[in-house]
């Protein structure tokens, strides 16, 4: 990232100030926040070109071998901008190793992911050291309501009569279930039809 002649005056200031608190005037202020803007963009800026880049080398990569000077001039370029080399790129690289080129960028790309395993292996371990600490534990979760269900030993208790409980005022009571549902009377049968003729 470059910075012009302007923005390095603002970004030593800015600096100066961090350094050595002092009140700023409104048009420092304004520059910091312009020159912040800026570095922000080029940031994003930055982080869609590697984007851009990186599909690129994949599209090359699967066009092999067609693709060969392009993909490694492309790869070259990804490698500058601070890329780790993926399983692909190393098995591209073997394939064409009879070019002196690729043979060359493929020592290169196993140096790097020989560097990059072994960075992260030494977070692993650095994480689970004994003296490392430890994630707290997260909080107990609440248990959950113990609920009654039927049979077990409640079902071999002899059951207690219940005593209705009286109606509060102004409340209906519960209806009986006979209530609400009476009993169906059985039909009387007809009488025989002798008993009919002597009527």
């Amino acid at each position: 990232m470059a910075f012009s002649a302007d923005e390095l005056r603002v970004l030593r200031r800015a600096l100066a100030t961090a350094l050595h608190p002092a009140p700023l005037q409104d048009e420092d202020v304004q520059d910091c926040l312009r020159l912040a803007e800026s570095v922000d963009e080029a940031v994003r800026e930055a982080g869609r070109l590697r984007a851009f880049l990186l599909a690129d080398l994949a599209r090359y990569r699967e066009a092999l071998p067609g693709s060969f000077p392009g993909y490694l001039e492309l790869l070259q370029e990804a490698l500058s901008a601070g890329y780790d080399p993926e399983a692909d790129d190393l098995a591209a690289l073997r394939a064409l190793r009879a070019d002196p080129r690729a043979a060359g960028l493929l020592e290169r790309c196993q140096m790097l992911a020989e560097r990059s395993v072994r960075a992260r292996l030494a977070r692993v371990i650095q994480a689970t050291a004994p003296g490392a600490p430890t994630p707290a534990p997260a909080p107990p979760r609440p248990r959950a309501r113990l609920l009654a269900l039927p049979g077990g030993r409640a079902a071999d208790e002899p059951k207690k009569p219940s005593t209705p409980k009286p109606p509060v005022p102004g409340e209906r009571p519960v209806p009986k279930p006979s209530e609400v549902f009476p009993p169906r009377r059985r039909p009387v049968p007809p009488p025989p039809p002798e008993e009919r003729v002597a009527g």
